[in-house]
């Protein structure tokens, strides 16, 4: 990760590199490349303000480190950094991030079938990820979103995912846009009946997206998921209360028939 920094303090290899400074020292780092340390380290720190797992923060770090090594690189020999990013390439084609294969209450989606779900019963709340299998922030936020699914999910409550890298006309029906700069990606869309309620992040008048941490809390918060799950418990205890009653053997009935006759025949005799 830091090879190049390695390097430079490396006895019996920072010897033979070059050196901007004054004082030939080519085992310490010149002004430049504290400039260029200090830079990416801002950045990384930046966009660790968004991470949302531990795994995130790692990646951010790892990512810019290398673009760190690449211009470090560059500056002490041209051999060096094309050699640096050949090494970079073959490792990104060759080892893939792990997808996430964790307990999950959510049901996959197609673009035959994603209207269909969820137009099928209006009572029925869907939270839906629109997601592509290539973004890292997808990636990332595939164990909150099955975690929640965990929790939350009940018989008004259900959690669904489509991947609109492969689903491009879902995209364009549901106005997610895939693109890497408009930064929609993943998308949670809350929806009743087919209608969508809210979404998360909100897009500006520009198709950008309005900057927006899928944390669990914030999921959670902004979705009235607790409100929600309430809604269902209590709706859920009343039909059982009600498949209870109707339950009830008919013998019960049959019972209480002949003593409501006994009352009305004597009450007829009063009379």
């Amino acid at each position: 990760m830091q090879s190049s920094p390695v390097n430079r303090k490396c006895p019996g290899v920072c010897e033979h590199l070059p050196s901007q400074r004054e004082d030939g020292n080519s085992c310490d780092f010149d002004w430049r490349e504290v400039e260029i340390l200090m830079f990416l380290s801002a950045i990384v720190m930046m966009k660790n303000r968004r991470a949302i797992t531990l795994e995130q923060h790692i990646g951010n770090i790892f990512l810019f480190s290398k673009v760190a090594n690449v211009v470090l690189f560059f500056r002490v020999d041209l051999r060096f950094g094309l050699l640096y990013i050949t090494l970079c390439v073959v490792f990104l084609i060759t080892c893939k991030p792990p997808i996430y294969m964790g307990p999950e209450y959510i049901k996959y989606f197609s673009d035959k079938t994603i209207d269909e779900e969820l137009e099928r019963d209006s009572r029925v709340t869907w939270l839906v990820e629109f997601y592509a299998n290539w973004s890292p922030e997808c990636q990332c936020f595939a164990p909150v979103f099955a975690d929640l699914s965990l929790k939350y999910n009940c018989s008004g409550l259900k959690f669904g995912k489509i991947d609109i890298g492969r689903y491009a006309s879902v995209a364009e029906r549901y106005k997610v846009s895939p693109s890497p700069l408009s930064k929609q990606l993943p998308s949670l869309l809350l929806l009743q009946g087919g209608r969508e309620i809210m979404r998360r992040p909100q897009v500006d008048k520009k198709g950008r997206a309005v900057s927006w941490s899928f944390t669990e809390e914030n999921i959670i918060r902004e979705f009235n998921l607790n409100e929600i799950f309430e809604k269902c418990k209590k709706v859920k205890g009343r039909s059982e209360k009600i498949e209870e009653l109707g339950s009830l053997p008919q013998e019960d009935h049959d019972e209480q028939q002949p003593i409501r006759t006994l009352e009305e025949s004597e009450s007829k005799k009063d009379k």
